[in-house]
């Protein structure tokens, strides 16, 4: 392999080896100015897009264990990877491909998973990774939160019962009769 495609190469290395997720999708028709809008979304998202030669990609993919995305590499392709929010990512993608009805999403990778284009799409409707924290805070908080509302009802039951005695006997001793 001649040197500068050998740097390419292992500078696609580098970035892929340091990201979460990897999406490939068809950009043939793209134009300049939709490619710069396009990126300044994704940069946004803590994401990239990059463009290079199938072949090369392939080489890549297949050292890095990713050979699954090799099916995706027909025709012009976009590499869109990152460490940002994939579920982010994905509905910057779904927006874009509605305004301009591209980029055509092939598949991705996540988390070193090749996923097909119609899960990525099913992420896209996904909520937000704030948004689903907090679900899993409520989840997993809920089952507690019931635990301490019972024990005060019950502590609460337990202070009626004290105060309906008190309340008793300090009727009695003054010969009161309670009602």
């Amino acid at each position: 392999m001649r040197p500068e495609k050998q740097s390419i190469a292992d500078e696609l290395k580098e970035r892929l080896s340091g990201s979460s997720f990897v999406l490939l999708a068809g950009y043939q028709g793209l134009t300049v100015a939709q490619s710069e809008r396009l990126r300044g979304k994704l940069t946004k998202a803590e994401a990239r897009m990059m463009v290079l030669p199938n072949r090369q990609f392939g080489h890549v993919a297949r050292e890095l264990d990713l050979e699954g995305l090799t099916e995706g590499l027909s025709g012009p392709t976009a590499m869109i990877f990152g460490n940002g929010d994939v579920v982010e990512t994905s509905k910057i993608l779904r927006g874009f491909a509605k305004e301009t009805s591209l980029p055509v999403l092939r598949l991705g990778a996540l988390d070193g998973r090749v996923i097909p284009a119609a899960e990525v799409a099913r992420i896209a409707d996904l909520p937000p990774r704030d948004v689903m924290l907090s679900i899993l805070v409520g989840t997993i908080a809920a089952p507690m939160t019931q635990l301490v509302r019972v024990m005060n009802q019950k502590l609460c039951s337990l202070l009626y019962v004290l105060t309906a005695a008190r309340d008793k006997k300090a009727s009695e001793e003054d010969g009161t009769n309670p009602t």
